[in-house]
């Protein structure tokens, strides 16, 4: 895990395991081991990030969440259901290396325009755009939104 970067992200403690060539990481959510790729360091770091700070129960959390694009299956990164199974947060994880740009907020705009999430987080661990969909128009926040109330 030495090889992948610091993020700008509290760190974490991850449970990681050799297999092969390649290391593996636990996710706790879905209980199961992962491939360590940059994406899943950062998606691992945000997920523990909204726990931690945003005031998000792990249950709420849904991983690769199906995202039905003109008939064509997408997976969102991470999307946050509120009480009803609602999308409230869809946020977009990118490798560190991965700049956050106009394609990946066009990316995030066409999966929430079927989510229809109340916030959108893009993030390559050590850039994070936080926006808030307010009459179908994008709104940059000044940070992550405090979803402990949802």
């Amino acid at each position: 895990m030495s090889r992948l970067p610091k993020l700008n992200f509290p760190a974490i403690r991850l449970r990681a395991r050799r297999r092969g060539d390649g290391v593996e990481v636990w996710d706790s959510l879905r209980g199961i081991y992962l491939v360590l790729t940059p994406e899943e360091w950062v998606r691992q770091h945000l997920i523990a990030y909204l726990t931690a700070y945003c005031g998000v129960q792990p249950k709420r959390i849904v991983q690769e969440y199906a995202v039905a694009l003109n008939g064509q299956p997408q997976r969102a990164d991470v999307v946050v259901v509120g009480d009803r199974a609602e999308p409230l947060l869809l946020a977009e994880c990118k490798a560190p290396c991965i700049p956050i740009n106009g394609r990946t907020l066009a990316q995030a705009v066409r999966y929430n325009s079927v989510l229809g999430a109340r916030y959108v987080i893009l993030t390559n661990g050590l850039r994070h755009y936080c926006c808030e969909c307010r009459d179908g128009e994008y709104v940059q926040l000044g940070g992550f939104p405090d979803l402990s109330g949802d």
